[in-house]
């Protein structure tokens, strides 16, 4: 259990960043590595409380508490304040198939349910998990184990983000034939083209996808099933599919003035960065340019977060960025106690690198846009703006109510919408002819995955709507499951 009296003794210590003002200037990862025997004293910190929710993944009056695919945390904090790092790695990938992916975009689930945070400060798993991972690949720990045998079964997945690709995965060690279609030109799904690379450098993304390939799964990028390749194909020429598609469709904000030039979906914003990027480290001029402008983020959440870093690194003039909600409380309120997920004030990595170049945090909380003015040639000039307050309804439902008196008018040459996503797109669920749930997601239950049509399953965001990666992984691997068990009559799978 590390060691028993490590959570008092110690403080919690997270890893260095590159300073804001430095790492602004190019697209490399913000990590800093931290020493191995700071790493060690850190997990010395894990108690193997009794009751570790840490690694729980429950729900508590509807909040998360803990780690969804229940990563065996306290097994490997404590191998590796023992120094044993392969069998540390050993548990780590027991139940996540992409350390290396989490250990640097996971909010940390497992951090907000963590004992020690009641007493102090949580253990820093984040870190300590991509620690093990990082220190595996140098070492050499990390190689392709292609399966001993082969079922002869035939498996599409289509999607190739992160519910694909951890299905992909689990079939292929079943050793069934598995094919990943991807849509872009590049396999990665949101962790390629979703997620800046200063946040999740793309050739870590490389590293696990041609891990894969090595192991026998076969990947097909730029074409669209349902489009380049037909929906019926799918279902004659595999024994089963999953469906990894994502909740591709952005929130829109139909308000007055919303077809200038120069309103953007975050999304294409962010992928065609990242695609410039690594086609032409932006040489080919192929992306939306923030520099000189004057830029409004709406919508608080990561995305808004990776719109404003990326928008600094282009060189915009100003970064601001609007949240309907209020600002969280800087403590748990009385609705929000431990073991649930921590809803508190934090800076992200975006906001601390605007603070540092342009002083205030850019984010104005209860604040909504109601309208968009443009110049004489159709670009957008202005963003129209009132204050809100939350206010509750007969049954007791929160709602936001104008202000009166608070409007106020933004320059703005460029505007990002980054609200989230309402499903997935329509045209392969129709065309498969799908049954879909109230939210126009794809209607698989939880725990099951299987679809309205016989063997073909849906996992991800497509299922369950707009969520975390963890939450992508945890869906890939039970379709991954239940797709063997419908192709083999049971399953070995986790």
């Amino acid at each position: 259990m590390g060691k028993p009296t490590g959570f008092m003794e110690y403080e919690r210590e997270l890893p260095q960043e590159r300073s804001p003002l430095e790492r602004i200037r190019d697209w490399n990862e913000f990590y800093r590595r931290m020493p191995e025997e700071a790493l060690r004293t850190q997990a010395a910190r894990c108690m193997n409380c009794g009751v570790p929710f840490c690694h729980s993944g429950i729900v508590l009056n509807g909040a998360v508490s803990g780690c969804p695919n229940h990563n065996l945390v306290p097994e490997w904090n404590d191998l590796v304040y023992r120094g044993l790092w392969k069998e540390a790695l050993n548990r780590l990938i027991r139940t996540n198939n992409f350390p290396e992916f989490t250990g640097r975009v996971c909010p940390a689930l497992c951090e907000g349910a963590c004992a020690a945070g009641l007493a102090t400060a949580p253990v820093t798993v984040k870190s300590i998990e991509r620690a093990i991972i990082e220190k595996a690949y140098e070492e050499g720990w990390v190689v392709p184990r292609p399966p001993l045998e082969r079922t002869g079964k035939k498996v599409a997945v289509v999607g190739s983000g992160p519910a694909g690709l951890a299905c992909a995965d689990q079939l292929n060690r079943a050793g069934h034939l598995v094919t990943v279609f991807e849509r872009a030109d590049r396999i990665g799904g949101l962790l390629m083209y979703g997620i800046p690379n200063m946040k999740l450098d793309k050739a870590v993304v490389r590293r696990r996808v041609d891990l894969m390939a090595a192991e026998g799964v076969v990947f097909v990028t730029g074409v669209e099933v349902g489009r380049d390749y037909p929906a019926e194909k799918l279902l004659r020429e595999f024994d089963a599919a999953v469906l990894c598609c994502g909740a591709a469709k952005p929130r829109d904000l139909p308000v007055e003035g919303r077809g200038l030039k120069g309103i953007h979906f975050a999304v294409e914003f962010l992928g065609a960065n990242t695609k410039s990027l690594l086609d032409a480290n932006l040489g080919d001029g192929n992306f939306i340019s923030a520099r000189g402008k004057d830029v409004i983020v709406i919508g608080g959440g990561d995305t808004g977060t990776d719109c404003v870093g990326t928008s600094l690194r282009h060189g915009c003039r100003s970064v601001n960025q609007f949240e309907i909600m209020p600002r969280p409380p800087a403590e748990r309120g009385p609705g929000n106690p431990w073991p649930q997920f921590p809803r508190v004030y934090k800076v992200d990595y975006g906001q601390e690198e605007a603070a540092a170049l342009y002083g205030p945090d850019p984010r104005h909380y209860c604040v909504t846009a109601k309208k968009f003015s443009g110049d004489d040639r159709g670009c957008v000039k202005e963003v129209h703006t009132v204050e809100v307050e939350w206010v509750r309804d007969d049954q007791g439902r929160l709602s936001p109510r104008e202000v009166p008196g608070t409007g106020k008018v933004w320059p703005a040459q460029m505007v990002l919408l980054a609200m989230g996503f309402t499903g997935p797109e329509d045209n392969l669920p129709d065309l498969l002819g799908l049954e879909r749930d109230e939210r126009s997601n794809v209607k698989a239950g939880y725990g099951r995955f299987a679809t309205s049509v016989k063997g073909v399953f849906a996992a991800g965001d497509m299922r369950r709507g707009q969520s975390l990666v963890i939450w992508a992984i945890n869906e890939g691997r039970g379709a991954a499951r239940e797709c063997d068990r419908y192709l083999m009559g049971s399953t070995s799978l986790d």
